[in-house]
C-alpha cells in the first residue's frame, strides 16, 4: 500500500564547521505521483557518505550544492511502487540518488535494477554499488597495483577502504589498513584479511608505525583522509609509487584548510604518481566492476561490513556521526521494510 505522505530530510543551513542536526528538516509531504514514463520508488536503504557534506556547502565543485530547503542528496536502495517506463515494473528493486526522502520520483535515465539474488540488497549501496566502485577503479586504474607490492589504504575500516584492502590482496599485494581504535583494526586484520592495520588514534608515532608495517616502503597508497595520517605515508612512498586521491574526510568539517608539510621535492626525485578521481569517471565501466565483485561476494572472496540505523529521522545524526568516525563498516539509514529481509 502506497502512503499518502512521506517524510523527507531537507537542508536549512550551511555549517561552517562540524554539521548539527538542527541544519536539517525532517518533513511530511505528499507522496508524489508519477506521470508519463517516470518510476516511483518506495525507498529502503539510504547511504550515508562523506561527498554529501562538500555538497552542503555553496562552493564551484564536480556537482552543484544542495539548495537550502531542499531535499539532501544521496543515493538510495529501494523498491519501484508505480512505473509509467518500460524498462522497470512493480516490485524490481533499483538503485539511484534519489535523496534523503522516503518516495521519491525517478525519470528512469540513471535507475539502476538491482538483482536480489546476488546479495542483501543494501549492498547496492556499498560493496556493490558506488563505495565498491570507487575502491574497484580507485585502486586498479590508478593504484595499479602489482603482486608483491604494499597497498596503504587510510580509513581502512570505512565502505570505500575495507575494499580496496581486499582488493589488493586479491591482486598478491600486501595490505595495510590505517584505521581509528583496536576494535576497527580488529575488523580489519581478523575478518577483513589485511597484513596489519595501524591504530593512528593509539599511535604516537605514525611515521615510525608505517616503517615497521611496511618494512620495504609503500608502493600504493589509497587515500580517503588527507591531513596529518596522509603527510606520514607520503614520507614512505618508494620510487614510482602510485597516490589514488579519493577523499580527505579530516579536513571535510575543518572552518579553514589546513597548512600541512610540503612535500613536492621528494615527490618529484621519487617519480611518485599522484590522482585525484571521482568514481563516476568509471560509469561507463560499472557493470563490468559489479559483475566481477559479485562473484567475489558470492565465492566469499569479498567481505563487507554494514552499520545500519533505523528511521529517516536519524538519518541526520548518523550522518554526524558517520563523518566523526563513529560508524562500523558502510553507514546506512533504512526507510522503510526490506522484503528480502528474513
Amino acid at each position: 500500500m502506497i502512503l499518502k505522505s512521506h517524510r523527507r530530510v531537507v537542508l536549512v543551513r550551511r555549517p561552517p564547521g562540524e554539521p548539527a542536526e538542527s541544519d536539517f528538516r525532517v518533513e511530511d509531504v505528499p507522496v508524489p505521483e508519477p506521470v508519463g514514463r517516470e518510476v516511483l520508488v518506495r525507498a529502503i536503504y539510504l547511504s550515508l557518505d562523506p561527498y554529501m557534506r562538500g555538497r552542503m556547502r555553496d562552493v564551484k565543485s564536480y556537482a552543484p550544492p544542495v539548495g537550502l530547503g531542499e531535499v539532501m542528496t544521496g543515493g538510495i536502495v529501494g523498491e519501484v511502487v508505480k512505473s509509467g517506463h518500460p524498462k522497470f515494473q512493480p516490485g524490481d528493486i533499483v538503485e539511484e540518488r534519489l535523496g534523503w526522502q522516503e518516495y521519491a520520483i525517478s525519470d528512469g535515465a540513471e535507475l539502476r535494477k538491482v538483482d536480489p539474488s546476488l546479495a542483501p540488497i543494501s549492498t547496492a549501496n556499498g560493496v556493490l554499488g558506488m563505495t565498491g566502485l570507487t575502491a574497484y577503479y580507485g585502486l586498479y586504474e590508478i593504484g595499479q597495483p602489482k603482486a608483491g607490492e604494499t597497498v596503504v589504504v587510510s580509513a581502512a575500516s570505512g565502505a570505500v577502504g575495507q575494499v580496496v584492502g581486499q582488493l589488493a590482496k586479491l591482486m598478491g599485494c600486501r595490505a595495510v589498513g590505517i584505521a581509528g581504535g583496536k576494535r576497527k583494526c580488529d575488523l580489519v586484520t581478523r575478518d577483513l584479511g589485511f597484513d596489519a592495520c595501524i591504530d593512528y588514534k593509539a599511535e604516537a608515532d605514525i611515521d615510525a608505525a608505517l616503517k615497521a608495517a611496511c618494512p620495504k616502503g609503500v608502493d600504493v597508497y589509497f587515500d580517503n583522509v588527507g591531513g596529518a595520517i596522509s603527510d606520514a605515508v607520503f614520507k614512505n612512498l618508494n620510487f614510482f609509487a602510485r597516490v589514488a586521491l579519493c577523499g580527505s574526510i579530516s579536513q571535510y568539517n575543518a572552518a579553514a584548510s589546513e597548512l600541512g608539510p610540503r612535500l613536492l621535492g621528494p615527490f618529484v626525485g621519487r617519480r611518485v604518481r599522484m590522482q585525484g578521481f571521482i568514481v563516476w569517471d568509471y560509469a561507463a565501466r560499472a557493470t563490468a566492476a559489479f559483475n566481477q565483485m559479485g562473484e567475489w561476494v558470492r565465492a566469499g572472496k569479498l567481505k563487507y561490513r554494514e552499520d545500519i540505523v533505523e528511521g529517516i529521522d536519524k538519518a541526520p545524526r548518523a550522518f554526524i556521526g558517520m563523518l566523526r568516525g563513529e560508524n562500523f563498516g558502510k553507514a546506512q539509514v533504512r526507510l522503510g521494510r526490506d522484503p528480502y529481509l528474513k
